[in-house]
């Protein structure tokens, strides 16, 4: 399946907790080892950032969505 959408990891299921309307989707993710992040000039510059520095990839997203 191909989407357009660049924010996706690659996993397992690792667990599946159905509940009266909503079930949790526990996800073990392998790969990608690397996500790249487009930011604003700006921001990049504020924050200081270089190469080497330990950071937090924070994915942005109203929701989940899983294919299989």
């Amino acid at each position: 399946m191909q989407l357009s959408a660049r924010n996706q990891l690659n996993g397992k299921v690792t667990g599946v907790e159905n509940g009266a309307v909503m079930a949790n989707i526990k996800i073990e993710v392998s790969e990608p080892s690397t996500i790249t992040a487009i930011i604003t000039k700006e921001s990049a510059e504020k924050l200081g950032l270089a190469e080497g520095d330990d950071v937090t990839a924070i994915i942005k997203s109203t929701e989940v969505i899983i294919g299989k």
